[in-house]
């Protein structure tokens, strides 16, 4: 599809969103309109679509309209996933009669503020939907991650699109100035956090890409590739992201658990998730330094509790109330999992 669909230099004889002919704007007051794109709402979850990623919502600005689009699509699918795009505070469409999440930003700030503190490209940031992201050390980041998770009730944290890019923003990577790491480090971030994980295309091999429409480049298949910059997919990165989501497929505490932060510093954080008889500690290095780990651990294991790695090489156990025996590597992170 082309970015630019109509040419020419003559106006539309008609209203459009931003002025751009290939977006005419559809009177949503209009009985026959709304029941048409309720319709279409539902008609492709009868086709078989999983749910609906619906860009800026907030721009039909009618609670009705969006109640009585929940409730075509929940009728063809309970489970089916609405999700909106909404940058600022969501309460207002996270009563559970309209979007079951929305796409949390907050959250891609927290990381390129974190763990690409050290190469973050401001200026590619600013101009964007990001804005000025803040340089963050560990109980900032935590600070935040702690505020946004607790900003909705659980069930929409649990439910949240949590991301690390998207179409309408630079990459990841050019923003990090491709620094591999601080993408590993928030990659395996997202993979043991409350919410649902999205990886936007190509960014599990290393993609590259400035403001829209750059970050929107066609996906570099194989069979295209010759050479140059841009010639060769990140093999490393795209089997560090299979690792990573088989994490959290294969252990379910990553995906339905409580979130608690356990220990900071300037370069580290750990937190740990609890369900059900699991609780898993998760320590992330963004400090150029190893870290040895010595994390309070009375509040969620006795003495003697031992935690087996899951990612990573040294196991840990927990005495006198403290968590010790591994080291984290600089730039790097471990996952442990332990029975309450």
């Amino acid at each position: 599809w082309p970015l630019h669909a109509y040419e020419g230099h003559k106006p539309p004889n008609y209203a459009a969103w931003w002025n751009i002919p290939a977006l005419p704007k559809l009177n949503t007051r209009n009985p026959a309109v709304r029941d048409f794109l309720w319709g279409v709402g539902q008609y492709w979850v009868e086709q078989g679509i999983d749910g609906w990623r619906l860009d800026v919502p907030n721009e039909i600005d009618d609670d009705e309209f969006w109640r009585e689009f929940r409730r075509r699509v929940k009728g063809v699918n309970p489970e089916a996933y609405i999700v909106g795009e909404i940058w600022g505070d969501a309460h207002r469409w996270l009563q559970g009669d309209q979007f079951d999440a929305v796409m949390n930003y907050p959250i891609t700030r927290a990381c390129l503020g974190f763990f690409a503190r050290e190469t973050l490209d401001h200026n590619a940031a600013l101009g964007t939907g990001y804005g000025h992201i803040e340089r963050l050390d560990g109980a900032g980041f935590a600070a935040t991650i702690t505020n946004v998770l607790s900003r909705y009730p659980a069930e929409i944290a649990h439910a949240q699109l949590n991301l690390l890019g998207s179409h309408d923003t630079p990459r990841f990577a050019t923003l990090a100035r491709r620094d591999g790491r601080a993408y590993r480090l928030a990659l395996l971030f997202l993979m043991t956090i409350p919410g649902a994980p999205c990886i936007y295309y190509g960014d599990e091999i290393g993609m590259e890409g400035g403001r829209d429409p750059d970050c929107r480049r066609g996906f570099p298949w194989k069979d295209d590739y010759h050479t140059g910059p841009h010639a060769a997919w990140d093999e490393d990165l795209l089997d560090y992201t299979r690792r990573a989501t088989a994490l959290r497929s294969t252990y379910p505490v990553f995906s339905h658990g409580g979130f608690a932060v356990l220990q900071t510093s300037t370069d580290l954080v750990v937190y740990a998730r609890h369900w059900e008889n699991q609780i898993a500690v998760v320590a992330l290095n963004a400090g150029k330094d190893f870290v040895r780990l010595e994390t309070p651990a009375s509040g969620f294991a006795a003495d003697g509790a031992t935690f087996q790695t899951v990612w990573g090489t040294e196991n840990a156990r927990v005495d006198n109330g403290i968590l010790h025996g591994v080291a984290v590597p600089p730039r790097s992170g471990i996952a442990l999992i332990g029975a309450v």
